[in-house]
């Protein structure tokens, strides 16, 4: 494996996953810089949530590796990969439905503080005041303040996808990966996270994102990667990405227009 460049947080070097026959992945090599926001973007079916699976150790990789911050994460547990730095939105949210609201912003920031399977929430929730004000915080932010003390159960679709960007944020990650984060949003709710990840974009979060909605990644994207048959074949910037005839190709030549 080659050296990693030092401006490079995250690389996926040479990384191929095979299920069977079917070739999922096949000759990544995917470097994130730091403090930038990377779009990954292709047709249903490209390999994308695939690949950020094996970024965050849900599944391992048939070769390569996956290096973070000098550190490799091939072989490491998803709540190892987790304490390292690294948090994930997912395409369906993975929330705590019993739980209010704030509850559920409250608990991964116990675990980021004390460590998988130590922490005792329930009996520091009221103590945790520091906590409690930047979960509080960041359920304002992302419009879901009044609901705080509402089951998080109840939400709707997009209100629990926006929790559970509150619940990633809150441990302050290095890397921060967004699998469709505005997937079942209004077009109000969608401008208003886009507003939010502006916002993290300021403090210099490095963030990778899986989107289809375009005005997400060009409103976000500072560099931009398209998977097509589980293979990158385009890379760069925005504008260069749009007029690239292989990227209008892998989309039918419409979701770019």
């Amino acid at each position: 494996m080659t050296q990693t460049p030092a401006n490079i947080v995250l690389h996926a070097a040479d990384v191929h996953k095979h299920f069977g026959g079917l070739k999922a992945l096949s000759d990544i090599d995917l470097q994130i810089e730091e403090g930038k926001t990377h779009a990954i973007i292709g047709p249903n079916g490209a390999g994308k949530s695939t690949l950020l699976n094996v970024i965050i150790g849900r599944i391992p990789p048939s070769s390569g590796a996956v290096v973070f911050d000098g550190t490799v994460l091939t072989g490491k547990a998803p709540h190892e990969i987790n304490q390292l730095g690294i948090s994930r939105v997912f395409q369906t949210p993975e929330i705590f439905a019993d739980l209010s609201v704030l509850h559920n912003v409250m608990a991964p920031a116990f675990a980021r503080r004390d460590g998988a399977f130590k922490i005792n929430m329930f009996r520091s929730v009221e103590s945790e005041a520091e906590i409690r004000e930047q979960a509080g915080a960041l359920l304002h932010d992302l419009g879901l303040y009044e609901r705080r003390d509402g089951h998080a159960g109840a939400l709707s679709r997009g209100d629990k996808r926006r929790l559970e960007l509150a619940m990633c944020l809150i441990q302050k990650p290095r890397l921060l990966l967004l699998d469709e984060p505005t997937a079942g949003m209004s077009r109000h709710d969608t401008n208003t996270t886009i507003e939010l990840l502006r916002k993290i974009k300021m403090s210099g979060m490095t963030k990778v994102i899986i989107e289809h909605d375009m005005h997400v990644v060009f409103s976000l994207a500072d560099k931009i990667s398209v998977l097509a048959q589980g293979r990158i074949i385009a890379s760069g910037l925005p504008g260069e990405i749009k007029d690239d005839p292989r990227v209008q190709e892998a989309y039918l030549g419409g979701a770019l227009e």
